[in-house]
């Protein structure tokens, strides 16, 4: 069983930045393949980013390569998401998401994780 706190959300201008962190439970953290979602008003749930066991081995949406970074730090239990040059579109619910997984992996489907945190809210100004 893995509990996920996410925090660093807020308010933001456009151009701006934030950093997202996601705090997770239990002590085998680093056998989790991680991942961010983010649901905006009215919209469905889209993947952001993931990340395997390390992460050296990372995926990104097209909406947001180039200007965000997944990376984690297995000491301290946490996974994180660095996002830089914000736009509007970025404004959602944003989600972590953990799924035990056998190999150095990453997942982009919402259905491949099981657990998920209670998300943290973006909103970017413009």
């Amino acid at each position: 069983q893995v509990q996920l706190v996410e925090s660093g959300g807020g308010l933001v201008q456009a151009g701006g930045s934030l950093r997202l962190s996601c705090a997770a439970s239990g002590r085998t953290f680093s056998m989790y393949a991680m991942g961010w979602f983010r649901r905006a008003p009215g919209k469905e749930r889209e993947f952001v980013a993931a990340c395997a066991w390390s992460d050296r081995t990372t995926y990104y949406a097209e909406a947001v390569k180039g200007r965000f970074t997944i990376y984690r730090n297995n000491d301290k239990n946490t996974l994180y998401l660095q996002m830089n040059s914000m736009i509007l579109e970025d404004s959602a619910g944003y989600y972590c998401a953990a799924t035990y997984a056998t190999g150095n992996y990453f997942y982009i489907r919402g259905g491949q994780y099981d657990y998920w945190g209670q998300g943290t809210q973006v909103t970017v100004s413009s």
